[in-house]
C-alpha cells in the first residue's frame, strides 16, 4: 500500500448524497479478476447525465472527491474501493460515510475525511476554480483562501495510512517476533513441527 501523508491538487465537486457502492461501480463491471481498469466503470450511470462533472476535463485525474452524506452506503463490495484508486483519487471529503466503505478504504490506502456539511458546501464552492490540500499528519484541510478545517481520524488508521500498511503489511512488520515464537514452539513443542510419515 502507498502511503499518504499529503494529498493536494484539483477536487472533483460531486457533493451528491445516498451514492451507494452499485453507483460508485456498477455490478456487471464485477466480473474482473483484476482491479486494473476498474475507473472505466466509476460511476458509469453518473458519467451518461448531461453536464456530470465526471465530463469535465479540469477534474481528469484529480486526487480528491468530495462527495454527500453517506458516501458509499449500500453493498459492501470493495471494487467500489479499487474502482476509485484506479481513477487515481486517494481522498474522499463527504460529511458521513458508510462504515463498510469506509473500512474498505482504508484497507486499500484511500483517506476518507468527515467534516460537517457547511464545511463541506465551502469546499464544492472551492473546488469548482482552485486545488485542496489535506494534510494527514496535521489532520487538516486547506485552500488557498485561508480555509483550515480539522478532521478526526482513528490514530490506529492515521499509522497504517502514514506509513502505507495494510494488514499483509502489518503482519510483516512483526515477522521477527513470528520468527522467535516459531522456533520457541520448534524447541518448547517439537512434536508440531514433526512432518507426518509417508506410506510407501
Amino acid at each position: 500500500m502507498v502511503p499518504i501523508s499529503h494529498v493536494a491538487g484539483r477536487a472533483i465537486p460531486f457533493g451528491r448524497k445516498n451514492v451507494d457502492t452499485d453507483v460508485v461501480i456498477p455490478a456487471h463491471w464485477l466480473k474482473t479478476v483484476t482491479r486494473e481498469g476498474l475507473g472505466r466503470g466509476a460511476f458509469e450511470a453518473v458519467k451518461q447525465e448531461p453536464g456530470n462533472v465526471f465530463a469535465d476535463p479540469q477534474y481528469a485525474g484529480a486526487p480528491i472527491l468530495i462527495a454527500g452524506d453517506n458516501f458509499g452506503c449500500g453493498s459492501s463490495r470493495e471494487h467500489a474501493a479499487w474502482a476509485l484508486l484506479d481513477m487515481g483519487v486517494t481522498c474522499v471529503i463527504a460529511p458521513s460515510f458508510s462504515d463498510i466503505f469506509s473500512g474498505n478504504a482504508f484497507k486499500n490506502g484511500i483517506l476518507t475525511v468527515a467534516l460537517p456539511q457547511e464545511q463541506v458546501d465551502r469546499l464544492l464552492d472551492v473546488a469548482r476554480t482552485d486545488p485542496i490540500d489535506i494534510d494527514l499528519d496535521t489532520q487538516m484541510v486547506t485552500t488557498p483562501f485561508q480555509d483550515r478545517f480539522a478532521f478526526e481520524i482513528d490514530p490506529f488508521r492515521k499509522h497504517c495510512l502514514l506509513n502505507g500498511l495494510d494488514e499483509v503489511g502489518l503482519t510483516l512488520a512483526q515477522a521477527d517476533a513470528i520468527g522467535a515464537h516459531e522456533a520457541r514452539a520448534r524447541s518448547e513443542l517439537p512434536f508440531l513441527a514433526r512432518t507426518p510419515a509417508t506410506v510407501d
